[in-house]
Order: C-alpha cells, then structure tokens, then sequence
C-alpha cells in the first residue's frame, strides 16, 4: 500500500484531500460515488474531495451538502447509447479505439494537477483513467463497482475482434487497483477487500413533506416513472382516469414541472431530491439502473422494473429484485404502449419492506477511512 499523508492547512488543520474519478454512463455512478462522499464526511467533515467526470455539476450540487471541487473530464466511454435501454457498440468502439491506452502526457497532466490539488488518494467508480493516474503518481488507488468494463464488453461476443484488446487492457488496469470494494448486486463476484450492502443516497426529508410539495390528495397513491431521460408516450393518460385515486409522477424530463390530472411532470431542477421521492412513494416503476434500484431497496418501494435486455448486467439486477424486494417485471413493449397501466393494482398490493441492513455508503466510508 501506498503512503497517503494528510495535508496540513493553513490553521494547522490535516485535511485528506481525495480526488474521485467517476464514470459518466448515466447517473447511477454519481448517485453512488455521492452517497460514499456524504458517508465519508459524517465520519470526518475535515476531508475534501475533488470530483473528475462528466456528470453535470449539477448532480453533484444537488446530492452533496459539503463543498468539492468539480473538473470536467472524460473518465470512461462505458457504453455509447441509442436510448436508455438500447447501446451502441460500432460507435463504442469507436469512442473505446480513441481513448485506450491512454496517452502518457494525459497522465502527466493529470498527475501535475493532482498534485497541485494535494490529492493524496484516489477513489474510482469504475473509470480505470483514475487507477491509472495513481499509478503515475504512485498514490492509493480503490475501485468501488458493482461490475467493471471489461466483463460488460465480455457480453458482446460478436464484437471480440473489436474488443479483446480493450479488454485485456482493462482487466490489467483494474487488477492493479490497491483496494478493490463490490456493491451489491455484484455481477461479477471477486475476491475482494469489502462486499456492501447496495449504496444510495440517504433521505432528508418526510414523505408527508414531499407529498405537501406535490399537492398529493391525501389518500391517494403515488408512483414514480423513471426511465434515466427516456421520452414516455403519455397517450396512456385517458386510461389513468380509471385507475381511481393514482397519481403518477415522471421524474426529470421536463423546464417546469406540470400538472397534467393525475399526471405530474416533474422538472429537472424542481427541488426535491430523487431518494426523497422514492421514498415518498407507493411503488417505482423504471429500469434497473443502479441508483434507482438501490434507492427502491433501501426505501423497501416496491418496484416495477424494466430490463435492459441485451446489457449483460441487465439479468443480475432482475435477480436481485426478484430476491430481495417486491416487484414485478415490465417489457418495454408494455411502457410503450401504457398497457404496464393494468399492472399498476397488482404492484400496488405489494407490501413495503422495512430494511434493517444498513447502506452500504456508510461500509465504504468506514472501510476508506481505516486504509487511508
């Protein structure tokens, strides 16, 4: 393991600065590496994380109640994407042919930078650019996924030719790493220095209170639609008048949110944070993306997920549901058409869980902390 020595500030404080190297492949990864950086300052409000990646600011601004510094960085390629549940590999191999190996006076330049921001660790939510950048600079590495690029590209047989060489070069990279933490659902089980219970962002506020903001009729049911910027087809509406007392809300596709009868468009910037919603809901109906299925689990929803069905992570979350929460599959054919409407009592009836597991932010905080 690498030395990481804590930075002495001005007043004579230590402060560990950590730089986080995020993937950008939606927004799951922010979502996750956000509820580690929270976990991490309840534990020790003194540390300073610098965030490299492509997801907005934004997000971060809005998930994040401590300061950070943000840099604009391309961190990984991931998947290229036709829709939110339709990738495109020609062109992500395309991206993947410009991208890896990456240049040395990349690094270099990563490197200065870390080091004028006194980074002393580097946390990694799948982007092996991070990994790499420690090793330039001989610092801590510790990769936190729940799967890694190379096992995604290993589900694409058809374009091995393409792709070998990607993936042998990352599966060396992500070896590398001097800590290696897994988030359930683990896709590809390793042996590793720490396996956690799923991460999500934590709730700040009371379903009543997020109701109120909404104009929820008391007594009425409230499921969310969230699809990762996917365009729904609201021709289902006439259908929701005879669902009764229903009030579905769909989640950041709008400028300003709407009330459409029964329907509720919900603005990106409307203020109410996404793990308070979820949990101020009756049922979640989306793809099993990774930040909307742990923030379903740990809010014990039930969920009526829709499966990715040629992402090879796609079978393993299904599972986990199946499992471990109350849901009920959906086709996308079915979220095309509105006829997943006729599903809704069903999913309705599920109980609520009330989980006594922990999040897994808070295993990884106090793992990080007793290695840096």
């Amino acid at each position: 393991m690498h030395n990481s020595p804590t930075t002495t500030d001005s007043d004579g404080s230590n402060t560990l600065r950590i730089a986080y190297f995020i993937s950008p492949h939606g927004y799951g990864h922010a979502a996750r590496s956000s509820a580690v950086m929270e976990a991490i300052h309840a534990l020790d409000p003194t540390i300073h994380f610098e965030i490299f990646t492509q997801v907005p600011r934004w997000f971060f601004a809005d998930s994040l109640t401590q300061p950070f510094g943000y840099h604009p960085l391309l961190t990984d390629i991931g998947l290229a994407q036709k829709t939110s549940l339709i990738e495109d590999l020609p062109e992500t191999i395309k991206r993947l042919d410009g991208f890896i190996p990456f240049d040395p006076p990349q690094l270099e330049t990563l490197a200065r930078q870390l080091e004028q921001l006194e980074c002393q660790l580097i946390l990694c939510d799948i982007s092996p650019l991070g990994i790499a950048v420690a090793q330039e600079m001989d610092l801590p590495a510790i990769l936190i996924e729940n799967f890694t690029w190379d096992w995604i590209y290993q589900g694409y047989p058809e374009y091995s030719r393409q792709m070998d060489g990607h993936i042998a070069y990352l599966q060396r990279l992500f070896k590398t790493a001097d800590y290696h933490i897994q988030t359930k659902p683990v896709c590809d089980h390793r042996a590793v220095d720490l396996t956690t219970t799923p991460v999500s962002r934590k709730v700040r506020s009371t379903p009543a209170k997020i109701r109120q903001k909404l104009d929820i009729p008391n007594g009425a049911k409230l499921v969310m639609m969230t699809m990762g910027g996917m365009n729904w087809d609201y021709s289902f509406l006439e259908r929701l008048k005879h669902l009764g007392e229903i009030v579905l809300v769909a989640a950041g596709n709008t400028e300003k949110t709407e009330h459409r009868g029964n329907l509720i468009l919900l603005a990106r910037n409307s203020g109410i944070f996404h793990p308070d919603l979820v949990n101020a809901c009756d049922a979640v109906v989306g793809k099993t993306g990774y930040s909307t299925l742990a923030e379903v689990y740990q809010a014990g929803v039930p969920f009526g997920y829709v499966s990715r069905p040629a992402f090879r992570e796609a079978p393993v979350m299904a599972d986990f549901v199946q499992a471990t929460m109350h849901g009920l599959p959906f086709s996308e054919a079915e979220l095309q058409n509105g006829s997943w409407l006729s599903k809704l009592p069903e999913l309705l009836a599920l109980p609520r869980i009330q989980r006594d597991d922990g999040n897994g932010a808070d295993q990884i905080a106090r793992f990080i902390l007793s290695v840096a």
